[in-house]
């Protein structure tokens, strides 16, 4: 009798423990999202496990990825990144909102900036530009002129340089006039120069064929003049620039002058240089020298 009971007690306390783990098993199931499943208990906390309790898992759990289509707002913005907006870099009128569409600026910017406004009319050919863009300008001179040799007597000069005759090509045309105040030393003359490098270089070289007449107080002459100009500029457009030139004015002749020229100028506004020269004269009947200081209008 003892003995059934034990066995009694056993069995009752086997199926509390298996009761208890149905109901634990229901709740891990509900946590981990497994719905419409359970496990079925009797009321005697016996555990009996249906079919219905191996269930496939919610369908609403596994969602399709979708790929979203291309909008018509993309493929408009790639097409503006290559449209091509034709404005007139001179003209003053304001740019419309579809020219200005392309450049995330302020468009006082684009309006103010007429670089910015040939680019979006045009890209520019650049080694075009610097082939046949002259890198220095035509300047026209007036000025003070000093005469070492002759008792540091004073003068005057004026003079143009480099008209371009033909825009786009090489030839330039020159002209100079200077005196002293008493009138023993005064030089003129006229030449054309040909630049044989690409105008737009920081270098060019320029023979020149003209007409001179140079008079001092040993010797007076005048004639062909043949030269050798070389240019070094060191700022495109006219702001810098250092010129040495050599002349023979009567070459061949017993009356003939080599002239030796050192001119350097340098811009102070966009218009108006500051200019210097050197210059030497050799004969056989001697040497005479002039310095000079002008003021230069770029045009």
């Amino acid at each position: 009798m003892a003995q059934s009971f034990m066995y009694g007690k056993w069995l009752g306390l086997a199926l509390g423990v298996i009761g208890s783990l149905g109901h634990g098993g229901a709740a891990m199931a509900e946590g981990l999202g497994v719905t419409g499943c359970s496990l079925n208990v009797a009321e005697e906390n016996v555990a009996l496990v249906s079919p219905e309790s191996v269930c496939p898992p919610d369908a609403a759990v596994l969602a399709q990825t979708q790929t979203p289509s291309p909008t018509p707002e993309s493929a408009s913005d790639e097409s503006s990144l290559h449209s091509t907006s034709h404005v007139d870099p001179d003209s003053t009128e304001p740019l419309t909102e579809e020219e200005l569409a392309p450049l995330e600026l302020d468009p006082r910017v684009i309006q103010e900036s007429p670089v910015l406004r040939q680019w979006l009319n045009e890209v520019p050919d650049i080694a075009e530009e610097i082939r046949h863009t002259p890198s220095f300008r035509t300047r026209l001179r007036v000025g003070y002129a000093n005469f070492p040799s002759n008792g540091e007597i004073g003068g005057f000069q004026l003079g143009v340089d480099d008209v371009f005759v033909w825009p786009g090509t090489g030839l330039t045309a020159s002209a100079d006039y200077s005196r002293s105040g008493n009138g023993q030393r005064e030089s003129y003359g006229a030449e054309a120069r040909y630049y044989l490098l690409p105008l737009g270089g920081y270098v060019n070289v320029a023979p020149s064929v003209g007409y001179r007449s140079v008079s001092a107080p040993a010797y007076s002459t005048d004639g062909l003049d043949l030269g050798l100009r070389l240019m070094l500029i060191p700022s495109r457009g006219g702001g810098a620039d250092l010129a040495i030139s050599q002349h023979w004015v009567a070459p061949g002749t017993d009356r003939e002058v080599g002239i030796t020229s050192f001119a350097l100028g340098y811009a102070v506004t966009g218009q108006l240089r500051l200019g210097s020269d050197l210059q030497f004269q050799n004969s056989r009947f001697g040497q005479e020298s002039r310095w000079g200081l002008s003021l230069e209008w770029l045009l």
